[in-house]
């Protein structure tokens, strides 16, 4: 017979390793992204045999997200500074004839073009996020194809 009271529950089991063996056993880049392996002149190769692979079976997205939201990064930024520019010229120039409908151009401007700065910059964000997981998807889905095949 045993001495243990039914009201206090057993500790539950120890993991097999301690939390700081397998932070160490851990892969630290876990982002999906293969690491380039061997001499750095294998990463043009693999770039422009994949930009010229007429099969799609390797995907260059992935390597040129960082690439395509640096651009749309300075497309919205010159965007901004045109419409934010032009915005309160076009307000001063109409308080020439009409004081209260510059006022008003102005202030739209100074608040209704920061706020549509900001929503491009997330709008361009998760159309980017999208589409880099579509194709990590895809890159599984062919990992995991390669792997039931055999």
């Amino acid at each position: 017979m045993t001495d243990q009271n039914p009201s206090v529950p057993t500790p539950p089991p120890l993991p097999p390793q301690s939390a700081a063996e397998a932070a160490r056993t851990a892969d630290p880049d876990d982002t999906g992204v293969p690491t380039v392996r061997g001499d750095a002149g294998d990463v043009g190769k693999g770039f422009f045999t994949a930009l010229f692979d007429l099969s799609f079976r390797t995907f260059i997205t992935r390597r040129l997200a960082s690439v395509f939201y640096l651009v749309g990064l300075i497309a919205i930024g010159i965007g901004f500074i045109v419409y934010f520019v032009g915005g309160i010229m076009s307000a001063i120039s109409v308080m020439w004839f009409n004081v209260g409908a510059g006022i008003t151009g102005l202030i739209a401007t100074i608040i209704v073009v920061p706020v549509l700065t900001f929503l491009a910059i997330v709008l361009l964000r998760f159309i980017i996020e999208a589409v880099v997981a579509l194709i990590a998807i895809a890159e599984n889905t062919e990992r995991t194809a390669q792997h039931t095949r055999r």
